[in-house]
């Protein structure tokens, strides 16, 4: 019985959701691109593992979902992320207060080491990505919502050519 209790507080313990330390997972926070998905989401290097990394804050269009069918400038945002973040291309991962989301991806900010940019913010200002809050992790959701705001107001990218998102253009991929 004893043990049994202590299971089920570890289970619970490990379930709960904290401010994550920006850094935790990997050394400084690093990581080395492998390969872009689609437009929201990475293969990573961390240290001696490979990790899948769901750019939070934001969605982009559909590009590869198996269930759901190619959007209006989900192709765009793949290639987008894919330049933004060629493979060998360092990265800081930034993470918010849940750690994975419920396919197990690392959820996490994520920022150019060369230059500090910021992959999740630059997406979306240019028309690639909405800015889309997942509670908990909100914590530059403020900055994310302006840059949409602004996008469209400006008409870049999936703005001025799709008119909005989630715009279906095919059937689903494979």
């Amino acid at each position: 019985m004893r043990t049994a209790i202590v299971l089920a507080l570890a289970a619970l313990l490990s379930s709960c959701t904290l401010r994550a330390d920006p850094d935790a997972g990997s050394p400084e926070g690093r990581a080395v691109v492998t390969q872009p998905i689609d437009g929201d989401t990475i293969e990573v290097r961390i240290t001696d593992h490979i990790e899948r990394v769901r750019l939070i804050g934001i969605d982009t269009p559909e590009s590869v979902a198996r269930d759901r069918p190619v959007e209006c400038f989900g192709i765009e945002a793949k290639h987008r992320l894919a330049a933004l973040l060629p493979s060998g291309t360092q990265i800081r991962l930034e993470r918010d207060i849940e750690a994975r989301d419920r396919y197990g991806r690392l959820l996490a900010y994520v920022f150019r080491t060369a230059d500090g940019t910021h992959i999740n913010l630059l997406l979306v200002q240019e028309g690639f990505a909405e800015a889309r809050a997942f509670a908990p992790n909100t914590a530059r959701q403020s900055e994310l919502d302006q840059a949409e705001s602004a996008a469209k107001a400006a008409g870049r990218g999936l703005w001025s050519v799709c008119g909005s998102t989630n715009v279906a253009v095919g059937p689903p991929p494979g």
